[in-house]
């Protein structure tokens, strides 16, 4: 069933529990987002740490009783982020809330089911069979050991352009069968729950990756997979260690630590900056032959510049982005929502609630929900991704 309510203005509401009893947190987030709210709900997003794993089932099944007629979706998250906090430890429940007017709220139950010729995603609404309205978005929360989400976002994007992918792969788990999903008052152990929002509504994606580029751009001249065999000409790694030497101490250190590859989503922009590369990791180099190794499939042709990452990278691109995002927005966001990577909060900066707190103070105090992701969905360049180290933010507002 799909909800299209026509009266009404686009409103949100969040509240956040740190009871460790299940049902009596599901009581206090329920009650205060909905005094908060001020309409019937339509839609909500909860994210629960694993210490409420065992009541999971009856958990999913109150929520949903408490929420009337709105469709609620879910997951479990290493940390939950309510309002301008992230709870790294202990318990937590943090519930979404909006009223959606003018809105066609679709939500959908999707399964990775493996077939001769590779693979297919089943659970599609059959409304969903045509074209899809204009300037969708999908908020997708997935279980990241039984659903490849790469191999959805791929898809969407031949076969939806322009339908960005915002959410985040359920963590807390370490292994199958940990992580778990809610979906309309039902608990699942594997697939992806989604909602596709259209009509009077508009959902601005904020992509922060954390990292800034080195030196100078680079287009691959020779590759195999995942391999860099040749920079502009040379040896990968004899360009990289020609840059190192030219680096200051401080960016040296940096690279020690970690260094990651962009890679270029626009070829035909005259300059590149932070935001114009999807950016990967660089898992290996090979001494002997020169080639460098990356978390990502490359081909010749392609423009790349390496990138690190740290604490006061991580903090100005995010504050940078919102920023723009803020200026070119035509009116108040309503609401957001965080997907956070897990090696971010107090594994990244030097403060706690970093991303959650930026939020608020560079777009403004708004009912803000959300959890520390075991990889990142989000649109760069126009195109949806799978990262990692990344913030991906949606910022709700009302299209006039």
């Amino acid at each position: 069933m799909s909800i299209d309510v026509r009266t009404g203005q686009l409103r949100c509401a969040a509240a956040v529990s740190t009871l460790s009893d299940t049902s009596g947190a599901i009581d206090e987030t329920c009650e205060r987002a909905l005094v908060e709210l001020q309409a019937p709900p339509h839609l909500a997003l909860v994210f629960i740490s694993p210490h409420h794993g065992p009541d999971f089932a009856p958990l999913a099944a109150q929520i949903s009783a408490r929420l009337g007629g709105a469709h609620v979706l879910g997951c479990t998250g290493e940390t939950i982020v309510g309002g301008g906090r992230e709870f790294e430890e202990g318990p937590a429940i943090s519930l979404w809330l909006a009223h959606l007017p003018n809105v066609d709220v679709v939500p959908m139950h999707l399964t990775f089911e493996r077939t001769p010729e590779g693979g297919s995603i089943i659970g599609w609404p059959d409304r969903l069979d045509g074209d899809w309205p204009r300037e969708s978005t999908l908020l997708l929360l997935a279980e990241p050991y039984s659903f490849p989400a790469d191999v959805l976002l791929a898809r969407l994007d031949e076969d939806r352009p322009g339908v960005q992918v915002v959410g985040g792969m359920a963590s807390g788990g370490f292994q199958p069968g940990q992580n778990r999903l809610i979906f309309d008052g039902e608990e699942l152990g594997e697939g992806a729950v989604a909602v596709l929002l259209s009509g009077a509504i508009r959902v601005r994606s904020v992509v922060s990756q954390g990292c800034r580029p080195i030196g100078r751009p680079f287009v691959i001249t020779k590759a195999d997979r995942n391999i860099i065999e040749e920079l502009s000409g040379r040896p990968a790694l004899e360009q990289l260690s020609k840059l190192y030497g030219e680096l200051p101490p401080a960016d040296q250190q940096l690279i020690r630590k970690g260094l990651h590859v962009g890679t270029v989503i626009n070829e035909y922009q005259e300059k590149f900056r932070g935001g114009d590369f999807l950016v990967r990791n660089v898992i290996g180099s090979d001494p002997a032959s020169g080639v460098i190794a990356v978390g990502d499939y490359v081909r010749v042709g392609q423009t790349v510049q390496f990138h690190i990452r740290d604490a006061e990278t991580a903090d100005e691109d995010l504050r940078e982005l919102l920023s723009h995002a803020r200026d070119g927005s035509s009116g108040t966001p309503r609401g957001a929502l965080l997907f956070s990577c897990n090696g971010r909060g107090t594994r990244m900066f030097p403060e706690p609630n970093h991303d959650a707190s930026t939020i608020q103070r560079e777009v403004g105090e708004m009912p803000l929900a959300g959890f520390f992701a075991q990889g990142e969905l989000g649109p760069i360049g126009g195109r949806n991704f799978v990262h990692g180290f990344t913030a991906s933010v949606a910022l709700i507002e009302e299209k006039s």
